[in-house]
């Protein structure tokens, strides 16, 4: 009687343990959707970044990547397209004369587009968006930015002056918010940290938001300068996830704060020629 007590254990031990080796593994849960606003589109609000701050590492302790610091390496390929790199030949030429002293953001402006390809960041890696039925209103958290991008349909304002940032208007393509920028001045850089990057005041942005769950937001964008470009730059696509928390903090500048780091990037740039 023990012997077949035994016996009938380790047989059903085994016919569990082959169940389990033969058994599909379980299905991952699916990311939670997106949220909607009251009138139906999708809420963009929220705290979004690639997923860690500049020089810092990801949610879960893993080694951050992509980020600023991300370059050429082996089996990376080669180089992206960069707004600069389809420079026409005048554009290229008058690049060859400037250097880190002439980032207009050592003067504490912002930029035109952003220094990681995402407007929402600037010159930074982390950024804010709260939305109501007429608004998207975007906030940086460095240099105290912010874009409202009305997304009612309205057309562009022809009685403001050009800026940094541009004019923004939004409308719904389905699910994805199209946002229209143009009115910009052609003082700013596209991007920041000597990364000569110059345009016109004839430069258009089109971007196009999708929130594809509740903790993803992709962002693809065009810009086109006839004046400096060879042709339009597409942006490449950006992926951001939503932050840990729930409110970014005040990074403000000064430009008097600043002042060494543009007398050492005039010394540095006098020195190259």
């Amino acid at each position: 009687m023990k012997h077949s007590m035994i016996t009938a254990a380790i047989a059903s031990t085994l016919v569990w343990s082959a169940a389990a080796q033969t058994a599909p593994p379980a299905a991952a849960a699916a990311p939670a959707r997106a949220p909607r606003t009251a009138d139906g589109h999708p809420d963009f609000s929220g705290v979004w970044w690639p997923g860690q701050d500049i020089g810092g590492r990801p949610a879960g302790g893993a080694a951050a990547g992509g980020g600023r610091g991300a370059g050429r390496g082996p089996g990376r390929g080669p180089a992206p397209v960069t707004f600069s790199s389809l420079y026409n030949s005048a554009a290229q030429a008058k690049a060859k004369t400037m250097g880190d002293k002439d980032d207009p953001s050592l003067d504490c402006t912002s930029t035109a587009f952003g220094t990681l390809n995402v407007s929402l960041f600037d010159v930074g890696a982390v950024g804010q968006i709260v939305q109501t039925p007429k608004f998207l209103i975007m906030l940086t958290e460095t240099y105290n930015g912010f874009q409202i991008i009305p997304i009612d349909g309205r057309p562009h304002r022809d009685n403001v002056p050009p800026s940094n940032r541009g004019d923004a208007v939004g409308h719904w393509d389905g699910d994805t918010l199209v946002v229209d920028k143009t009115n910009f001045n052609d003082t700013s850089w596209i991007s920041a940290e000597g990364r000569i990057s110059f345009h016109s005041d004839a430069m258009h942005v089109v971007e196009r938001y999708r929130r594809v769950d509740a903790n993803t937001l992709e962002i693809e964008a065009t810009v086109e300068d006839p004046q400096v470009l060879t042709k339009p730059w597409i942006v490449p696509k950006q992926t951001l996830h939503l932050a840990p928390f729930d409110q970014i903090m005040e990074l403000g500048c000064s430009s008097s704060e600043v002042k060494a780091l543009i007398d050492a990037a005039a010394e540095q740039s006098s020195k190259k020629n």
